[in-house]
């Protein structure tokens, strides 16, 4: 289990988190929600130990996750799919996914891996030698989310994956998120599509200001005025 207790956060004198607290349980699914510059990656990236922590506790299965270096919390299998894919675009797709199991850890286990990451997404397959950097925008998604798996992660954190996707792309993405879970991946999921990621997720969290300000299970939030007036337009 994942628990981060009251993040505080600073980008030079500016506090970007003033206290984010959440927790991921094993094989769920958390929804990290809130409007643009609401502190959402800078919570996924404190988390990936890219970001100082100012002040606040992680803890990854009783450890002190704030204690260790980014690479040791990929190594525990804390991974993150950045915004914006990050893709190296001048690499074909399969020497993007191979760098994602680069860490010792993960090498004995590569050819499984990327088999089962081919299942999930038969495209990556087909198109396996060609440049990550001419594939549309929903299948460089694909090659980002394919790439967090080679890192055999145990909780996966997506930021914004649908963003500037088409909407059958959209769908597709999430559905293979749901497929990641059930395979025992616990999910925090960043998304500005609210209902999508409601629709998915066991629980979640809205962050204003760098506040965690509203949490609950997916129904709780999808029926909470509040919320459905700020993000829903309802």
């Amino acid at each position: 289990m994942l628990n981060v207790n009251d993040l505080n956060v600073f980008y030079g004198n500016f506090e970007a988190l003033h206290s984010v607290s959440l927790t991921i349980g094993a094989g769920e699914i958390v929804a990290l929600l809130g409007a643009n510059g609401a502190g959402k990656s800078t919570t996924i990236n404190t988390i990936s130990g890219l970001t100082e922590l100012r002040g606040g506790t992680m803890t990854y299965d009783g450890a002190d996750l704030a204690a260790m270096p980014a690479h040791e919390r990929v190594a525990r299998g804390v991974i993150q799919v950045p915004e914006g894919r990050k893709l190296f675009p001048f690499m074909t797709i399969l020497d993007n996914l191979l760098i994602g199991s680069f860490s010792e850890g993960t090498r004995a286990r590569r050819a499984e891996t990327l088999e089962m990451v081919y299942e999930l997404f038969p495209k990556l397959a087909e198109r396996r030698n060609q440049l990550a950097g001419t594939l549309s925008g929903g299948e460089q998604q694909m090659c980002a989310v394919a790439r967090g798996l080679m890192a055999q992660p145990k909780i996966l954190m997506l930021d914004e994956p649908s963003l500037g996707l088409a909407p059958i792309m959209v769908e597709t993405i999430f559905e293979a998120i749901v497929k990641i879970n059930k395979l025992g991946t616990s999910i925090l999921l960043v998304e500005q599509n609210v209902l999508y990621a409601l629709e998915i997720a066991n629980r979640g969290y809205v962050v204003e200001t760098g506040r965690t300000v509203l949490q609950g299970t997916s129904a709780e939030l999808s029926s909470n005025e509040e919320l459905r007036k700020a993000y829903l337009g309802l």
